[in-house]
């Protein structure tokens, strides 16, 4: 049989990776890590995490079997320069970390984020803060810089397991700027009083003074200590007021009482089906006092209510209504033989329901008692003596349990935002919606606990896995970026990009994208290079969203 294709023929399959190489060169990660690690090994330090961050978001296991996962690709293809497969040992890889730890991960970071921050034009206005805890398998007897990993509080009910922190400050949502590992037995509260000290310097490379910027956080953040750090340093603030404080429970009796609530409407942004409305707000706007301050309060209540509060109501008024019970079968199994007697028994019940958001309807009968025997013929039936009974009905006080219920859907936001131009710029609606974007960083937390993302911490030294987090934070950068770049470009011309089940959508995820470009092979023949088949009107669809090239697939 006649060979019909040329022996120097060479395939890869690319995937969607030369979009995230493109947008790697869109905040100019190669150039910035090489500028700032002096390295003269001959794998480029830029390069080197290049390649970890393609191997990272191609759906692998990060920094395991680097080597062989590169002998399979074209590295001058993917990588924009022709890098022997063989560089990629493990030795060399640890080396590069070394290096980029000496440098200070963090600073190269920062830099990365600034570039993606000028380069597509993010709004940084609004900054959000969050920790979580990453476990680890082994014993890991570590000690001293840059943390420690120890046992601590975990976030994933892993206590038997030691663990460390990730911090993580992000604007527009979920674009991360700042991160960095914590000892793994820090406090929420120590970590935001650290970043407090120093949110003026990160925000300052940003171009953006202190008061220019709202910083958005967890309970965890109101402490004393933290609301003076933001005071000294003119950092306006966001949080959740915990229920711990009084002040909580006395803002929101107080906007209960007064029942003269904002209507915010849903802040739902995609349909939900009707088995699950979305939640409906509404918002009183008060006023706290904490450690002799005075702060804006707003609080919100929500259709979808606590479960788990109006659980804990539940077990109260159930406890409540037995021991009521239990008071009211010991006083009816008495005998009271004159109204005096039944009327303090009564009273007494009546005093125990006073506390019990309960109704007790209770009266008194009088009840004849006769001799044994019947009455001689013709004479009427003469009692002897009277006995007083009591006949109880127990209900719910709906007027009581009421405010129950609707205090159980309310929290407290608290803000230093107090000035007539804040109010008028941040309303009720608006701090709710600026609070609710946290969950923007809450899914970048669940990007960087993928399990095969988390299975990967198996580095023995702390400044290697310090620097493994780099690697990561700049993979779910390009990750939010991809997102943010196809999301505006629908919003931009109102049209949608098909989805899921091919169904048009204006939510596209980057996961979504990925979907779309599986089994894209490139074929080369010396040093021409081509798709094996064309890109599909979806493909190119998504291309052209992300403003990226087509030419990426075959060209270095």
């Amino acid at each position: 049989m006649d060979q019909i294709l040329p022996d120097n023929l060479t395939f890869c399959e690319v995937g969607h990776l030369p979009i995230v190489k493109q947008f790697a060169k869109q905040i100019n990660l190669v150039e910035t890590i090489n500028t700032m690690v002096d390295s003269q090994m001959q794998l480029p330090p830029g390069e080197a995490v290049l390649a970890m961050v393609l191997d990272t978001l191609s759906g692998r296991t990060p920094l395991y079997r680097l080597k062989e996962f590169f002998q399979e690709k074209d590295t001058e293809l993917m990588l924009g320069t022709a890098i022997d497969p063989e560089h990629f040992s493990d030795h060399n890889l640890g080396r590069v970390l070394d290096k980029i730890y000496d440098t200070g991960a963090q600073a190269i970071f920062s830099q990365l984020s600034q570039n993606a921050l000028k380069r597509f034009k993010i709004d940084s206005n609004n900054v959000h803060f969050d920790t979580t805890s990453i476990s680890v398998y082994g014993d890991y007897v570590l000690s001293g810089e840059p943390f420690k990993i120890t046992y601590g509080h975990s976030k994933d009910h892993r206590s038997d397991l030691k663990q460390f922190l990730i911090s993580m400050l992000c604007v527009d949502r979920n674009i991360p700027i700042v991160g960095a590992p914590k000892d793994g037995n820090a406090s929420d509260k120590t970590v935001n009083n650290e970043l407090l000290t120093n949110i003026s310097k990160h925000m300052a490379k940003h171009g953006l003074k202190p008061g220019a910027f709202v910083y958005v956080a967890d309970s965890a953040f109101v402490t004393k200590a933290n609301l003076k750090r933001c005071e000294s340093e003119n950092t306006r603030f966001l949080s959740r007021l915990p229920a711990t404080f009084k002040e909580c429970s006395r803002a929101i009796q107080q906007a209960v009482a007064a029942d003269d609530w904002t209507d915010l409407g849903s802040l739902a942004k995609i349909v939900t089906p009707q088995k699950r409305p979305p939640a409906v707000y509404k918002a009183y706007e008060t006023t706290v006092d904490l450690y002799d301050q005075n702060y804006r309060a707003i609080v919100v209540h929500s259709s979808a209510h606590d479960k788990r509060r109006h659980k804990r109501i539940d077990r109260m008024l159930a406890k409540k209504r037995k021991d009521l019970d239990t008071l009211c079968k010991k006083i009816l199994s008495e005998t009271y033989f004159c109204r005096a007697d039944a009327e303090a028994a009564q009273d007494k019940l009546h005093r125990a329901a006073a506390g019990s958001y309960h109704k007790l309807d209770c009266t008194i009968e009088k009840v004849s008692k006769y001799c044994r025997g019947r009455p001689a013929k013709g004479q009427p039936r003469i009692p002897v003596g009277y006995e007083y009974q009591l006949h109880l009905d127990i209900a719910a006080d709906e007027q009581l349990v009421e405010p129950l219920s609707v205090e159980a859907g309310c929290f407290v936001l608290i803000s230093s935002l107090t000035g007539p131009t804040d109010k008028n710029n941040f309303s009720s609606r608006e701090l709710l919606r600026l609070y609710k974007d946290q969950d923007g960083i809450e899914r970048n937390f669940s990007f960087l606990k993928d399990p095969v993302i988390v299975n990967s911490i198996f580095l023995k030294t702390t400044h290697r896995i310090e620097v493994l987090g780099l690697v990561l934070l700049i993979s779910l950068l390009i990750w939010r970026l991809l997102e943010l770049c196809m999301r505006r470009y629908i919003s931009d011309t109102g049209n949608k990009i098909t989805g899921w089940k091919n169904k048009p959508t204006d939510k596209p995820t980057s996961f979504m994208m990925t979907t779309k470009f599986l089994s894209i092979l490139v074929l080369k023949v010396e040093e021409k290079r081509q798709l094996a088949r064309p890109l599909n009107t979806v493909q190119l669809e998504y291309l052209k969203a992300l403003n990226v090239d087509p030419i990426s697939f075959t060209s270095p």
